[in-house]
């Protein structure tokens, strides 16, 4: 198995590659110890049925630049294939902000064509390439050199079944007609807001049992000086303070650094220097932030009047139509979308787009008492009432 070191070799594969229809890619990476994913090695492979178009890519070989693949991923005319491409695709934006496109993903593909839920890379190679994949090799640590015969059998596995499984999902796809479906489905992992965390919107992510706009005020100011410091220092936000203790520290309002050492669950390294200066000054600027600028908690749907009983119909008429589809139903609606819906929401993603076809317009309907749903056993069947 081949593997490149050099820009050059880089660039001739890519120039090759580009005279194909499709590429497949896959990513090794560590993100233990950063906050940005640390990239260890890149899997290429053209279409084939054996090793030959497939190669490892380093990029911690000194001098390599990976100008050579971003130009591929700006190649239209090349499907860039990914088996669950998020992580992948964060770690091409955040280096050289480059999206491949267009782009496929066999994870949400096989969610459109029946496969289950987020289903993994390893049952479609069973199912679909009908071979096992050694796993062994998943877990180590990829920015070791040399790598192991082990870890580049593993990682060369990644992109040369995906191509058998591109190639079925795809015609699976062309000839139900869905591929508009996924295409829709993959513009959020298109989009640089789905990869951009702006510290001040940190907070949201903190789970509090309090919805005081004062205490979410020092919240937010708390989570924002952490996510700054962690971007800037490249280090994981838990490394700065937990949530546990951003959400104590929210509580107890420390004013000095004798407050901070009292602090039960404040690594130690927290209670000095640059972050301790940092968490005193966020407290501050919480405690004085005026009430229009506080941060309010989203309450519009601790409101709703849900009506149980339409819900639970709206749930198996999902459950319905989507093993009558063969659709994931994670990828039509949530369970706050039906609660939404049985309140009369009618601005939910389950009536947008294609899943308004396998499901929102029943859903309407099913609201406003126009159908009705009865059960034999496991088939349920819908009954216009209109």
């Amino acid at each position: 198995m081949k593997t490149i070191t050099t820009t050059e070799d880089l660039a001739a594969f890519c120039t090759e590659a580009a005279q194909h229809d499709y590429v497949t890619v896959d990513t090794e990476f560590l993100r233990e110890r950063t906050y940005y994913s640390k990239l260890c090695l890149v899997q290429l492979a053209m279409p084939g049925t054996d090793d030959s178009g497939a190669v490892l890519v380093d990029p911690l070989a000194n001098g390599l630049s990976l100008e050579p693949l971003y130009d591929l991923f700006r190649d239209t005319s090349v499907v860039k294939v990914f088996h669950a491409a998020r992580q992948d695709l964060e770690i091409f934006y955040v280096d050289a902000q480059v999206f491949p496109e267009p782009l496929f993903d066999t994870q949400v593909a096989a969610m459109v064509c029946g496969f289950g839920e987020q289903v993994g890379y390893e049952t479609l190679v069973r199912k679909i390439a009908r071979q096992p994949l050694d796993k062994t090799s998943r877990f180590t640590d990829w920015s070791r050199r040399p790598l192991t015969d082990a870890q580049k059998t593993y990682a060369l596995a990644d992109v040369t079944h995906l191509r058998q499984i591109y190639e079925f999902l795809a015609a699976k796809l062309a000839e139900s007609g869905r591929a508009r479906w996924v295409s829709e489905e993959l513009q959020i992992l298109l989009s640089p807001e789905t990869y951009i965390i702006d510290p001040q919107n940190a907070w949201k992510r903190v789970k509090t049992r309090t919805s005081s706009s004062k205490f979410l005020a020092v919240v937010q100011e708390l989570a924002a000086f952490r996510e700054s410091h962690a971007q800037n220092r490249n280090i994981p936000r838990n490394r700065v303070f937990k949530d546990d203790a951003l959400v104590e520290l929210a509580s107890n309002k420390p004013k000095s650094l004798e407050d901070l050492g009292r602090s039960r669950l404040l690594l130690r390294e927290a209670r000095k220097g640059d972050i301790a200066d940092g968490i005193l000054s966020a407290v501050s600027r919480g405690v004085a932030m005026p009430p229009e600028a506080q941060p309010k908690p989203d309450r519009s749907r601790e409101k709703l009047q849900v009506n149980p009983a339409l819900a639970d119909l709206l749930r198996v008429l999902l459950k319905a139509k989507t093993e009558s589809a063969g659709v994931a139903a994670k990828l039509i609606a949530t369970a706050s979308d039906l609660d939404a819906l049985a309140a009369g929401i009618r601005d939910v993603s389950a009536l947008q787009g294609w899943r308004s076809e396998v499901f929102g317009e029943d859903a309407i309907r099913l609201c406003e008492g126009r159908v009705a749903l009865t059960a034999d056993g496991a088939d349920v069947r819908i009954i216009a009432l209109d």
